[in-house]
């Protein structure tokens, strides 16, 4: 990865401090859920101790569920080994402000053992692992995520109170390009634009999306990590912001029976001196070069091994339904929004975008995974088929997994997983979704309630 300016430098951190406007430091790390899970330093102890020496934190946050609770499965962490800790490493070229914290500076942090080894199934690791790999044959991933959101008059307290039913959305119909939609709540959309550019992101825009509520904030495409990592930090701090303001939002895949929030991952290859790799001559098929065509052959060959790491969850199946704009046919498209694959761009912007993942993936275990198919392709030189011209809806391609069990089925028992990720981290992830889908199998829902209760 090439060298960066952080948002934030570390001297300039020590005169912030010095000077009292910052008294606090975050140090975080995203989970498996894509989180941020970490500790809050008192400024000038993080100065002093932890920017040298790291911190720990229990290995348990690499093995538990959504709700926190210890699991059994995990090979890293459990009772037996006795929940150990591992350490956090600060990342320096993630240093930032936190402009919707008051006195708050946060970086990121790589997961390393007591031995100095990193954690293999951290999946800021996993990412590094396959950006590595890119960067042997020559080239850099640069990236983009377009995540969607749903918001609700309701505070989080009182959402949970309602367990979540009935809630009142932002907009109460369709404001999807709409200006006098997105209006309505420019108040919060503004404050988060204005304080995660603060933080050191570069905002592009604000548009209404189709469910009542739903809104997407668009954000530069930049290098794989760095975007990942501001996802990450983006979802918390809108989180963060939405709490301040009285309001709350909501990035699950599938909140009701509407438009799902999708979080479409746009992804281009660049080489050593960053000039884009992936348009080709007039004369090539499409324009595309040898490496795209390649690099696109590789998507599509292992989106259904690798739809674990693009819809993690139960809920995120809960998307793919013909014609909603969340795809179900493995095959790509020029400009076509009805398949997995979308090629976009032309020339120096010519790209891809992945259109399986939800507002609710882990962005660096889903580009994890596009790195990994892409090599996939370019290693055994994979033929691209010919793109779909119409609806693939209806057209008779591979469906792409409708369910978490399949998914996890189909990434237990790739090969293009196992030589790409390694026997560890396709286990981990694995027991991950054994995880979800036990939980889910033993919970009673609101539809088994609805139709049982008085008519069985």
């Amino acid at each position: 990865m090439a060298d960066r300016t952080p948002p934030l430098g570390i001297e300039e951190l020590h005169a912030l401090v010095a000077g009292g406007e910052i008294d606090t430091v975050v140090l975080a790390f995203p989970d498996m859920q894509g989180r941020l899970q970490g500790k809050r330093f008192a400024a000038r102890f993080f100065l002093d101790e932890v920017l040298e020496h790291g911190t720990e934190g229990c290995n348990y946050l690499l093995a538990v569920d959504t709700e926190m609770n210890t699991v059994d499965g995990y090979e890293m962490s459990s009772w037996d080994r006795g929940y150990g800790d591992f350490a956090l490493h600060p990342d320096l070229s993630t240093l930032r402000r936190v402009p919707w914290n008051e006195g708050t500076a946060m970086l990121i942090a790589d997961l390393a053992w007591a031995d100095g080894s990193p954690v293999a199934a951290a999946p800021r690791q996993i990412l590094r692992r396959q950006l590595d790999r890119l960067a042997a044959l020559g080239h850099t991933a640069r990236v983009g995520t377009e995540l969607e959101f749903i918001v609700f008059k309701d505070t989080y307290e009182q959402a949970w109170d309602a367990n979540y039913r009935g809630l009142t959305p932002a907009n109460q119909y369709n404001v999807d390009y709409s200006v006098l939609g997105t209006g309505r709540i420019e108040p919060l959309l503004r404050r988060i634009r204005n304080e995660m550019a603060g933080a050191g992101l570069t905002v592009e825009s604000a548009k209404g999306e189709c469910n009542p509520g739903q809104h997407e904030i668009a954000f530069r495409y930049d290098e794989a990590l760095v975007t990942c990592d501001q996802h990450a930090i983006y979802k918390t701090g809108a989180k963060e912001i939405a709490a301040q303001e009285g309001v709350s939002i909501t990035f699950m895949a599938k909140y009701n029976e509407r438009e799902g929030n999708s979080c479409h991952i746009h992804l281009s290859l660049a080489d050593e001196h960053g000039r884009g790799v992936m348009a080709g001559t007039s004369s090539e098929p499409g324009g595309m070069s040898e490496v795209m065509r390649h690099f696109l052959a590789g998507q599509l060959a292992a989106l259904r091994d690798f739809s674990l790491l693009y819809a993690p969850n139960i809920n995120s199946y809960k998307r793919f339904q013909p014609g909603s704009f969340a795809p179900t046919a493995v095959a790509w498209g020029y400009d076509n929004r009805t398949c997995a694959l979308r090629v976009v761009g032309h020339g120096r912007s010519l790209r891809f975008e992945n259109r399986l993942p939800g507002g609710d993936v882990n962005p660096h275990l889903a580009v994890a995974g596009m790195v990994a198919a892409g090599l996939y392709g370019i290693e055994q030189k994979l033929e691209l088929p010919e793109p779909c011209p119409g609806n693939a809806y209806t057209a008779a391609y591979e469906h792409v997994p409708t369910t978490l069990r399949e998914a996890a089925e189909l990434w237990e028992n790739s090969p293009i997983a196992k030589a790409a990720f390694g026997d560890e981290v396709v286990a981990h992830y694995r027991n991950m979704a054994r995880v979800e889908l036990a939980a889910f199998d033993a919970a009673v829902t609101d539809w088994e309630l609805r139709r049982s209760f008085e008519r069985m």
